[in-house]
Order: structure tokens, then C-alpha cells, then sequence
């Protein structure tokens, strides 16, 4: 088996690959304070409950936009597993990366770009919904050409509830039927929601104007099958993309 770990802002998404195939999928909170034999420990218990063994696994892929968590993981694995993690940078990837600074851009990014671009081969917008909304674009030779980053659905969510004393935190996984909402929690969550909505659609248009020809739109993270509903532009939801990339490049790297 295969572990893939895509350690976000948020959240620390993890998926074992088997034959090619997605075995399970669990998440974990990013906790800064972990330390590699907590972490271990919560490896363990995931996997018991799924009746698979830490000792199973027999490679780590690791991305990771947290740098010391980075490190917890490397410690971990080589404490519990006895090798070190794979880790990809965008250099190596396989993806040309257009950028003035390659280095600088999000591995999750570059990764998501790899996944796409295996999985349709053709010019690409992905929009990932994480702790940021990032649109990544992807040409139709698969080369990462860059892209836009906005605020998180939830952080923004999160920044009215702290920053106001009258606004309460709202369910975001039902979207609202319509925009005018009749009460103060209808209200939020048509803002938030539909607001991200028009957000992605305007910002996938203005960015589809610099491609040759019309790209294709998908979506990834963790709110995008809600957006989904709400969006005019979004085709298609890829769940598991960012652990996708890192197989793919697994594969043709190893």
C-alpha cells in the first residue's frame, strides 16, 4: 500500500493506494502542536478501525504547505516505518511551471495541475475550495501557467462570525434555493455561498479570456460538491485530486 498525505492549512487529507485504486480515505486535523508519536499513534487507530496496519504501508508521499508539520512526518516515518517520506517540489514534477518564481508556488497547486492534466489532457481551470480558493490553470500542452487565489469559503465565514457580535456561524453544506434570504442565518449563507458562486464564475471567465481555446472547468477540496450546485461554470468535481497528483507522479518518477 501507498500512503498519500496532502498536509493543508486546515485540514490533512490522506489516502492508501492500492493496485491503482483509492483503498480508503480519512482526514486528520493540522495540529501544529503534534508530535510524531501522536501522530503515529492516530495513523494506527485510523487504520485499525479499517482493519489495515501502520507496518503495511510500504511508501509515504508527502506534500505538505505546512513546514513544520513537514518535519513531524518525516520524524514519524522514519521512527515507525524506517524510511523517509517521498516528498515532490514543483521543480520536479514533470509539469512545466511558467511562473517568475517557480519555487514560490503551492506544491497542492502544481499537484492538482499534474492530476488534471493526466486525467483529461487538455487546457484546465481547477478551483480548490480549501482554507484559500485557488484557480490554477493548465495548458493545453500541460503546462502550469498559474492562476488566482482568493479567500476560503470557510475562512470568510469564519472572519464575519469573529469580526461581528451579531452574525452566528451557518450550516454550509446545504446551499440556499435562493439569494433573498428571509431571516439573518438565510441571509449568511446565501452571501457566502452564493457570493463564492458568482466569485468562481466571474474569475473563471475572466481567466478562460486568456486561454486560445474554451478550458475545461473542474473542482476540487472540500466545499466544491456544494459549489457545484451553485456554479454555472464548474463541469466537473474531482474529490481526491492533490493525493491523485502525488500518485501520478510517484509512478512515472519512482
Amino acid at each position: 500500500m501507498i500512503l498519500a498525505v496532502d498536509i493543508g492549512n486546515t485540514n490533512t487529507t490522506c489516502a492508501l493506494f492500492e493496485r491503482d485504486q483509492i483503498k480508503t480515505r480519512f482526514r486528520l486535523g493540522t495540529d501544529l502542536g503534534v508530535t510524531p508519536d501522536e501522530l503515529a499513534a492516530s495513523l494506527e487507530g485510523i487504520l485499525r478501525l479499517k482493519r489495515l496496519e501502520l507496518k503495511g504501508i510500504k511508501h509515504v508521499l508527502l506534500a505538505s504547505v505546512v513546514p513544520p508539520l513537514t518535519l513531524v512526518w518525516q520524524e514519524m516515518c522514519l521512527k515507525y516505518l524506517g524510511y523517509a517520506p517521498k516528498i515532490p517540489s514543483p521543480q520536479n514534477l514533470g509539469l512545466p511551471v511558467l511562473l517568475k518564481n517557480p519555487a514560490e508556488v503551492g506544491i497542492d497547486r502544481v499537484l492538482n495541475a499534474l492530476a488534471g492534466w493526466q486525467k483529461y489532457r487538455t487546457q484546465l481551470i481547477i478551483v480548490d475550495y480549501g482554507t484559500a480558493t485557488t484557480f490554477d490553470c493548465v495548458s493545453e500542452k500541460g503546462e502550469y501557467l498559474g492562476g488566482a487565489i482568493a479567500p476560503g469559503i470557510n475562512l470568510a465565514a469564519e472572519a464575519l462570525f469573529q469580526k461581528t457580535s451579531m452574525l452566528p456561524r451557518v450550516d454550509l453544506w446545504h446551499p440556499p434555493e435562493k439569494a433573498l434570504g428571509k431571516d439573518t442565518f438565510e441571509a449568511l449563507r446565501s452571501g457566502i455561498l452564493w457570493g463564492f458562486a458568482a466569485l468562481t464564475d466571474g474569475l473563471v471567465t475572466k481567466l478562460s479570456l486568456e486561454f486560445e481555446k474554451k478550458p475545461r472547468i473542474i473542482a476540487t477540496g472540500g466545499l466544491a460538491p456544494v459549489m457545484q450546485k451553485l456554479s454555472y461554470q464548474i463541469e466537473k468535481v474531482e474529490p481526491n485530486l492533490t493525493l491523485e497528483g502525488l500518485y501520478f507522479w510517484f509512478q512515472k518518477y519512482r
